[in-house]
């Protein structure tokens, strides 16, 4: 029996920033049924808008979020956007209604910015200069009338979001989540890759990732494999399709789950981030006040500057052995597997022996 296709949708970062457009356009006196957006990875999307008007001081426009066939929680919200026109090339976004702020530190957005991640924030910023002159501005206010009911079944008050929903979206594009269509999908890599020859991949958790294998690293893009948070279920698939080699590479918030013994990263099955990084921290010699600063921390970004300040980033290579080590266990030594750990900008913070090793191999550029 032939598998249905699952129907992508766009994120709500998509969503504003094609409001935002049809905004200035109604506030320049046109009004539009659709807006063209162009995602941060270069793809326009043709976006349905739901309603536009002119407003006293600009204009204003919404869109009725369709995440596809993924089982989103926000799909068919609506997002909406005003906008104020400014005579100095500027572009302000504010949160209006339903759009959470940052409280605390450790995320992508600063303390007390909206909750709007830097690929909305783009998207939204160029959408609206396509229609403004180079000599005009404008201050775009996204709001979700239902976004601070939705955000009490979301875990933005444990990052410390309030108000209302955070903005995110790093393709603006939501792939349908169907978990068994998805691993199937991230094994046809392995398949791919197996049918070409080759048996040594590197295993990255996402597309950021991808990209720092790739143009950091000078990895070849053909041997990149993206593992979602099914990393356990693609070692898994690595023995069954005979490779002999792996090269985890990937961002702390990832990878220290991998060292605590999961294999199933997504944060509703588990999280122990800051109890196995305090962990580690004090087998280096951490003091309590180090350890409890840690276990104050939200996020692995928070934990960080902690590391670096007390001396403690040996930390990482201890954490990237023990990925290692827990790697290879779960598949019962059928695999070799190095781990290297980076920052999101690409930066090498730790890495075992068998990742230099695997990663010369496979052609890396570093030192």
């Amino acid at each position: 029996m032939l598998q249905k296709k699952l129907r992508s949708g766009i994120t709500t970062g998509t969503c504003a920033a094609a409001a935002a457009k049809a905004a200035v356009l109604a506030a320049l006196g046109e009004i539009v049924t659709e807006a063209r957006v162009v995602t941060p990875q270069g793809t326009t999307l043709v976006v349905a808008v739901a309603g536009a008007a002119a407003t006293a001081s600009g204009g204003e426009a919404s869109v009725i979020k369709d995440a596809g066939d993924d089982p989103d929680i926000t799909n068919g919200i609506l997002v909406t956007a005003s906008v104020e026109l400014l005579a100095k090339p500027e572009i302000i976004i504010t949160a209006g209604s339903g759009v959470g702020k940052v409280t605390k530190p450790g995320l992508s957005v600063a303390v007390g910015q909206p909750a709007i991640n830097p690929g909305p924030r783009k998207m939204i910023t160029h959408a609206v200069k396509t229609v403004l002159s180079q000599e005009t501005g404008a201050v775009v206010t996204i709001s979700i009338p239902e976004g601070e009911t939705l955000a009490k079944r979301t875990l933005n008050s444990a990052l410390g979001i309030v108000g209302g929903l955070s903005i995110i979206g790093t393709t603006g594009i939501v792939e349908p989540m169907s978990e068994e269509a998805y691993k199937t999908s991230l094994v046809a890599q392995l398949s791919v890759a197996c049918a070409l020859g080759h048996d040594k991949l590197v295993f990255v958790p996402g597309k950021i990732g991808q990209e720092i294998a790739i143009n950091v690293f000078g990895l070849p893009r053909q041997l990149t494999v993206q593992t979602s948070n099914f990393i356990g279920h693609m070692l898994e698939n690595a023995v069954a399709y005979g490779l002999s080699e792996v090269l985890l590479l990937g961002h702390p918030g990832k990878l220290v789950k991998v060292a605590a013994g999961i294999f199933h990263t997504h944060n509703r099955i588990a999280d122990a981030r800051m109890e196995t990084l305090a962990a580690y921290a004090a087998l280096l010699g951490a003091d309590t006040k180090v350890v409890a600063a840690i276990m104050d921390c939200l996020t692995t970004e928070a934990v960080m500057p902690i590391i670096e300040k007390n001396g403690l980033t040996a930390i990482y290579r201890l954490l990237a052995e023990r990925v290692s080590s827990r790697a290879v266990r779960y598949v019962f030594g059928e695999l070799s597997v190095g781990t290297a750990i980076v920052t999101l900008t690409g930066e090498l913070l730790g890495m075992d022996d068998r990742a230099r090793e695997i990663g010369g191999k496979l052609g890396w550029n570093i030192k």
